[in-house]
């Protein structure tokens, strides 16, 4: 345990206590957005952020000592250990070093060096490395190793150069320094295969020659991808020469007899054959996990803006999924998200059109809705020009917006749908998600495969297992963070809350529909299969907005009501000052931090933390890529961010391109230093326009 400690404790910035603390905690089955927003005088108020970083760093090293003691074992059973190796194995932090150390006692198969070990000249390879004696002499102590499998010193002393070669592919400086010099001066090449296709989209991928450290991930991903495709060969190139030369200086001394020369063979045999090739797949595996982990990365980033779209409260919104031959399907959601009504509408000719205006403004009347969600699939514009028209020429006080709805139609047609909404037609199902999106993007969108929501770049290319867990945990601590309305969440959004599994979110759905709704959290442990653990971790997340009780629509949980009800009932929750809260601290044994959570829900009830953010644009005029021309400014919303640029809705079927370069004249290392899902951009300058594909290109490099 100790060095479990001591291993984490030179890996973050956290005190032995609190690690002690939080490693506890989680074996205790806690999760990490409960340890975060609850345990927080347990660990030096650490983040979920930072405690997801524990969690890496904790099983990554549980991992490396397993591996540390597995080796120890194996070792001292062969009989190979000694103090050095000891040592070597003792200061190891990483799971490459740990392998490196145990290669050459692990019995790989190199059949060249294991005949000559079978044949017994391990004793010529020793003295050959002494560098002691001249070739002659080498020549005559070689006859000594002549059996029926080497019937000449050539062969003897051939075997010999095996074995030191191998030793050489072995040593674990030698690995070190020559992997430091491919990683900074190895060059990654391609070449185009005999079914090359000179036009294909892999077509800038040809005759590439780049240093390794400079190539940007989203290049190394296209290559793997365009090599799997055998549309080119890659592999990594190194000045061999200069490697060589070092070997001369390095390797072989300066005295010596002329029995150095082989010595020298044998070590470039095994730079050669050996370690190189070696380290060179190495290094093309470790660019390729590097640029997956890169494109994860940047798409956890983009889920995470995309959950944290604020949602639009106390509105009652019809949904409207375009089509043009099969109708506009429509679906009417009401304040809480429950489905109420639905239509079909057809907008091809005036006769259908003027039908439709009926239709819409008799389900606008009746359910007094008071926004409209517009997919931005094929036939949008035209959807949102018949909404748009509607609106006028009624004064309706009515705003619209048009929403993405990518991954509507995997939703519609999933398990989770059919659940829901087990007597809908699919398509109205697909109505009923765009709705959704605009109320509670959240709460919708976990129901569906992120991977389905057009927000990454490469997702087929990536670890997937890297990849889910990723995606998993963005959203789980996201939902945590905001907090669940458990009489209107869905079983899927409720399986995200801490302490909750699917099945158990299924339950209290079941529980749910049986009692109408939820009065108060207690009630939470009358649903099968929630016990005292369960309960614990979820109930702090779970919000009920018109409770028995102030504290049932918070944060707070039933550890601290006590300590909640003494502060309402004690002072002015504007005067509370940190003095104050030493005080309180002292009498309930309670932190400083915890206590300031308590207060912050005390002085905003059901307060989300999604109201600060930039809250939902909703459309102006109809925009149509044949009106637009060069120069044109217009305004937009960034819908998904990629390493080479930013995809921003302009009103149009197809986003517009904000490459990189046109962001800004200064360097911008990443647009999503500088941009967010969903975030709303003004003075778009148009600078390229293709109308045979449909695509725009912006920029906000200009003077205005």
């Amino acid at each position: 345990m100790d060095k479990l400690i001591n291993i984490i404790k030179s890996k973050t910035n956290l005190n032995e206590n609190s690690i002690k603390n939080i490693i506890n905690l989680l074996n205790d089955g806690s999760t990490i957005a409960f340890i975060a927003r609850y345990r927080k005088d347990m660990t030096g108020n650490a983040t979920d952020e930072m405690l997801l970083k524990f969690q890496e760093i904790y099983e990554y090293t549980q991992k490396l000592l397993k591996r540390k003691d597995e080796i120890l074992t194996i070792l001292k059973e062969k009989n190979q250990l000694n103090s050095k190796i000891e040592l070597l194995l003792e200061n190891a932090t990483k799971l490459q070093t740990l392998e490196d150390i145990y290669e050459p006692y692990k019995g790989v198969k190199n059949s060249r060096a294991d005949w000559a070990f079978e044949n017994n000249l391990e004793p010529l390879a020793n003295i050959i490395s002494t560098v002691k004696y001249t070739k002659d002499e080498i020549d005559k102590k070689a006859k000594q190793f002549l059996n029926n499998n080497i019937k000449t010193t050539k062969d003897a002393i051939s075997g010999a150069k095996d074995i030191i070669a191998l030793r050489y592919a072995q040593d674990i400086k030698t690995k070190d320094i020559l992997r430091k010099n491919l990683q900074n001066y190895g060059l990654l090449t391609t070449k185009k295969t005999k079914t090359f296709d000179e036009n294909g989209q892999y077509k800038n991928l040809a005759n590439i020659s780049e240093k390794v450290k400079w190539i940007k991930s989203h290049k190394i991903l296209a290559i793997f991808r365009a090599v799997n495709e055998k549309q080119i060969s890659i592999k990594i190139e190194v000045d061999e020469e200069y490697l060589i030369d070092g070997i001369k200086k390095f390797k072989i001394p300066s005295y010596g007899s002329s029995s150095k020369e082989y010595l020298l063979e044998a070590y470039i045999d095994g730079f050669k054959r050996l370690l190189l090739p070696s380290l060179k797949r190495e290094l093309l595996a470790q660019l390729k996990k590097k640029a997956s982990d890169d494109a994860i990365e940047l798409f956890g980033k983009n889920l995470k803006e995309l959950l944290l779209t604020p949602p639009l409260i106390n509105q009652v919104i019809l949904g409207l999924d375009p089509g043009y031959k099969t109708g506009c399907k429509l679906a009417i959601i009401d304040k809480d998200g429950h489905y109420i009504d639905s239509d079909v509408i057809y907008l091809l000719t005036q006769n259908q059109i003027k039908s439709s205006n009926k239709i819409v403004l008799n389900l606008i009347k009746k359910y007094n809705v008071t926004a409209v969600a517009i997919g931005n699939g094929t036939a949008s514009k035209e959807a949102a020009s018949f909404i748009s028209a509607l609106i006028k020429s009624n004064n309706l006080d009515i705003k619209y917006a048009v929403v993405s709805e990518i991954g509507a139609s995997v939703y519609s047609a999933s398990k989770i749908a059919m659940k829901e909404y087990p007597k809908l037609d699919v398509t109205i199902r697909g109505a009923i998600s765009i709705a959704s999106r605009l109320r509670d993007p959240m709460a919708e969108l976990v129901k569906i495969d992120p991977k389905s929501l057009g927000i990454g770049q490469y997702q087929h290319d990536v670890n997937q297992k890297d990849l889910a867990s990723k995606l998993t945990n963005v959203t789980f601590n996201l939902v945590n963070r905001v907090g669940v309305d458990i009489n209107s969440a869905s079983y899927k959004l409720l399986s995200y809350v801490s302490g909750i599994s699917e099945k158990l979110a299924q339950n209290i759905v079941a529980y749910r529909d049986s009692i109408k709704e939820f009065k108060q959290k207690e009630q939470l442990l009358k649903v099968k299969g929630v016990g005292q653990k369960s309960y614990e971790q979820s109930v702090g997340f779970i919000r009920i907005k018109n409770g028995k009780s102030y504290l049932d629509n918070s944060g707070i949980h039933p550890e601290s009501y006590n300590i909640a009800k003494f502060i309402k009932d004690n002072y002015e929750l504007d005067k509370i000052d940190n003095n104050i809260l030493k005080d309180i601290g002292s009498k309930f044994n309670c932190g400083i931090e915890s206590l300031k959570d308590i207060l912050q829900e005390l002085k905003k009830p059901g307060y989300d933390i999604r109201e600060e953010l930039e809250q939902i644009s909703f459309c102006e005029d109809i925009k149509d890529i044949d009106q637009l021309k060069i120069g044109d400014m217009v305004n937009g919303v960034v819908r998904n961010i990629t390493d080479f640029g930013a995809f921003i809705d302009i009103g149009l079927k197809n986003d517009a391109m904000l490459h990189i370069s046109e962001y800004s004249y200064k360097r911008i290392n990443h647009l999503m230093d500088v941009l967010s899902i969903n975030q709303q951009l003004k003075n778009l300058k148009i600078i390229r326009i293709d109308l045979e594909k449909g695509q725009i290109g912006v920029s906000l490099k200009y003077i205005p």
